[in-house]
């Protein structure tokens, strides 16, 4: 279950998402670049991703997932350089499932969180100016959500010629409940926060929370979330 808001500033939600349960692939995509560029970015990324249609095994169901965020990468440039518009880019992150394994992929600070029997793990690892600096112990999460280059990303569909991805995977376990947002939704809520939200609750309950919890907090940018669950081995 998915749900996006462009929230309480933005006029424009450049944000995108995509649920492909036959295909198992669930995706958020984010723009960047300004005015009608970030919403043509994400919406184009989705499209590609649309585009996958089931995979034999999981590595090449994770493999055409990086061929089509490289065609979209690529066609973003090509558009950029050919028109007036200017630089377009967007952060993506992308899980799949298949044989019963995950496989994560993402560029940027859009996230994927695993909640599992209670626990909640943030799997994706942002690539961002101020997770550079909380790496090297010069910020704490904390600060580095109202740092000055919060939004500042190192790492985007569209953004060089060389597209540079992240990847992880791991084993799947009945019970276990993905979580996939955009920086909307982290930019205003730590991991407790998030945690209280969706543990124990139905996904629209979840979902809901998630969403108006960002609204309450301002929402400041827009905001985006999928939840999808695992009820048995292999889904």
């Amino acid at each position: 279950m998915g749900r996006t808001h462009q929230g309480m500033v933005r006029k424009l939600n450049e944000d995108a998402f995509i649920e492909s349960p036959d295909t198992a692939l669930w995706a958020v995509a984010d723009g960047m670049g300004g005015h009608k560029n970030g919403d043509f970015a994400s919406a184009m990324i989705v499209q590609r991703l649309g585009r996958i249609a089931g995979a034999g095994t999981a590595y090449a169901l994770r493999r055409e997932v990086a061929r089509q965020l490289a065609l979209a990468n690529e066609e973003l440039l090509t558009r950029a350089q050919d028109s007036s518009r200017g630089p377009m880019g967007a952060t993506v992150a992308v899980l799949t499932a298949c044989g019963g394994y995950y496989s994560c992929t993402w560029a940027g600070d859009s996230r994927i969180y695993l909640l599992r029997k209670g626990r909640l793990r943030r799997i994706t690892s942002d690539h961002s100016v101020v997770q550079s600096l909380i790496d090297a112990g010069e910020l704490s999460p904390e600060e580095a959500r109202h740092h000055s280059k919060a939004h500042v990303v190192t790492r985007a569909v569209g953004a060089k010629a060389e597209l540079l991805l992240d990847t992880a995977n791991g084993e799947l376990m009945p019970g276990d409940r993905f979580l996939l947002c955009s920086d909307g939704l982290t930019s205003v809520s730590d991991d407790a926060t998030i945690l209280d939200l969706i543990a124990d609750k139905d996904p629209e309950t979840a979902i809901d929370g998630l969403i108006n919890h960002t609204l309450s907090q301002g929402a400041p940018d827009n905001v985006t979330a999928i939840l999808t669950d695992v009820l048995n081995e292999g889904d």
